[in-house]
């Protein structure tokens, strides 16, 4: 885990001395909201429906036990006692009062964190794979250049003000878990025909009003050139992007309208100034960087215990959790653990301080003082022990965090909505709750498989609709809320935007409407389909036609 320097430690100090006094000054008076707002989007502060939201950094969705504790301790002592984990890898405070945010960042600089370009037209936070440096897929740990990417760009001042908001996600592996190609820049670790690892480049992905998957501009990038690539294709979109309409102005836009082979030979053309300067990577910084994510000292003994096979056998939820949130580990004898934040009944990616604190001390315990945080809004536990899973079972039973659902329906990502956003034109966790409701046989819900809900409040997509195997979006209809469907998105290596069902759909029937679908899936899937595969393979019509039958014989 990368710990700060002098530099870092000062960079944060300093903005928190500096947010202080501005904030001062504008509850003072001193400030206009139009001078203020542009310094508190710069700390991650946001003005919501309610109140003030604050959203703090987790760089690559990585945590220490202290740094989890903090966290809830700051959901305690701020706000209404939970915090909600983001599908940026970041944690959002929705009730702290304006005041007291000086104080918040003060206390998480303690514990090397902040809430620094979380927000407004910059680079955010970078993320990648919850598994990073333990899945047997993977091609090499991306995570040291995620942080070789964060130090390029906190605070470039080149970048502070780009046309709009700017993602980075990084992947190592051959799977994708970090919805990669819907980012303004998507990074592969990928290896060449000689066999060297380098980085597969893409640009001009991106959810929202627009959804564009990623192109690849470049097949093969040398590791040493990683930054100066980054910072030429940064330098056109700066230069080209579309600065005079907000909902125009992300590179996904820029790519389009000029055509990817265009805007590569652009990049290529400022590249060819830069390369060879001093952004060039080389191996020394890349292996300094490489020690902070050194592999934690495994017990060569974990792989000779007998009690993980007596345990399964003996105990049917235990044997239920370990198929569903327990997942291999390249390392034999341990294992990677899923934190659901998707119990029955609580909105989907929100914890209370009591169950931070809790896992902060099972990461402690059982797995090297160290939690990750995932893409889709749950928390893992990277090195657990096979002879300690069913204590870290129990215990996260306590405090319901233990609900063996990662993967199927209920494991749903979703966004705030209008419960808190501004922006929000229809509830996110209402309908959550609804799914829940009807949707609460476990049994069932195994049958179904493997299904990715994932739901926004708005067409900026914030929970990413637009890739989920089932997405919803809540629309508004002269001042009533209505939900619009679509099916066969994903953000995996075959990463796909869904298809819209059709006309929208009342608030009261989007749970009996995901009933018709996953019965037309039921009737037509065949031997080993997931929803996706069945999907895929008949088309939209059958599915159609099983929601909207009734209405149209009406």
């Amino acid at each position: 885990m990368y710990i700060y320097d002098e530099y870092d430690k000062t960079i944060v100090n300093e903005r928190v001395d500096q947010f202080r006094d501005q904030t001062r000054r504008f509850l003072a008076g001193e400030l206009s909201e139009d001078e203020y707002r542009p310094l508190r989007l710069m700390n991650g502060l946001y003005l919501q429906r309610y109140a003030p939201m604050l959203r703090v950094a987790i760089p690559y969705g990585l945590l220490s036990s202290n740094q989890l504790r903090m966290l809830g301790y700051i959901a305690n002592k701020y706000d209404k006692n939970y915090g909600h984990f983001s599908t940026r890898q970041n944690i959002q405070y929705n009730w702290p009062r304006l005041e007291t945010v000086p104080d918040i960042l003060a206390d998480l600089a303690t514990v090397e964190m902040h809430a620094i370009q979380t927000s407004g037209n910059c680079i955010r936070n970078v993320t990648s794979d919850q598994f990073a440096g333990i899945s047997v897929d993977e091609i090499e740990d991306p995570r040291p250049y995620c942080e070789i990417i964060r130090q390029w760009s906190t605070f470039h001042p080149e970048f502070s003000y780009l046309p709009r908001k700017f993602k980075i996600a990084v992947s190592g592996a051959e799977n994708d878990r970090a919805a990669v190609q819907v980012h303004d820049i998507g990074i592969y670790i990928v290896k060449n025909e000689q066999g060297e690892t380098g980085f597969k480049i893409l640009v001009g992905g991106g959810l929202g009003r627009l959804p564009h998957i990623g192109v690849v501009i470049k097949k093969f990038l040398e590791k040493r050139y990683l930054l100066s690539y980054l910072e030429s294709i940064l330098r056109v979109y700066n230069m080209f992007g579309r600065r005079d309409n907000i909902h125009k102005a992300r590179i996904k836009i820029l790519v389009k309208a000029i055509g990817a082979d265009k805007f590569a030979e652009m990049v290529e053309e400022e590249w060819s100034h830069v390369k060879e300067t001093s952004l060039l990577l080389d191996e020394k910084e890349i292996t300094r960087v490489k020690k902070y994510f050194a592999q934690p000292e495994y017990d060569p003994q974990a792989n000779n215990d007998e009690t993980f096979q007596k345990n399964l056998s003996e105990n049917k939820a235990y044997s239920l959790w370990v198929k569903q949130n327990v997942k291999n580990h390249k390392i034999p004898g341990y294992r990677a653990v899923y934190i659901s934040l998707k119990a029955p009944g609580n909105p989907p990616g929100d914890a209370t301080n009591e169950q931070m604190q809790l896992v902060a001390d099972l990461a402690e315990k059982y797995s090297f003082d160290e939690i990750r945080v995932t893409h889709d809004q749950n928390l893992v536990l990277g090195h657990v022990k096979q002879e300690d899973l069913y204590s870290v079972w129990e215990e996260l039973k306590s405090e319901e965090l233990a609900t063996p659902n990662i993967g199927l329906m209920t494991d749903m990502i979703c966004c705030p909505g209008l419960d808190f956003c501004a922006l929000a034109n229809a509830g996110s966790i209402p309908i959550a709750n609804q799914i829940n409701k009807y949707f609460d046989d476990m049994d069932y819900l195994h049958d179904i498989g493997e299904l990715q809900i994932k739901m926004s409040g708005c067409m900026n997509a914030c929970g990413h609709h637009h890739v989920g195997h089932i997405g919803i979006l809540g629309v508004d209809k002269k001042g009533n809320e209505f939900y619009q469907l679509t099916l066969g998105g994903t953000a995996a290596m075959d990463a796909t935007l869904g298809d819209r069902l059709g006309p929208a759909i009342p608030k009261s029937d989007v749970a009996d409407s995901i009933k018709k679908i996953l019965d037309a899936y039921v009737e037509h899937r065949e031997d080993g389909e997931q929803f996706l595969d069945t999907y895929r393979r008949i088309g939209m019509d059958t599915f159609k036609k099983s929601v909207y039958a009734e209405q149209k014989g009406k």
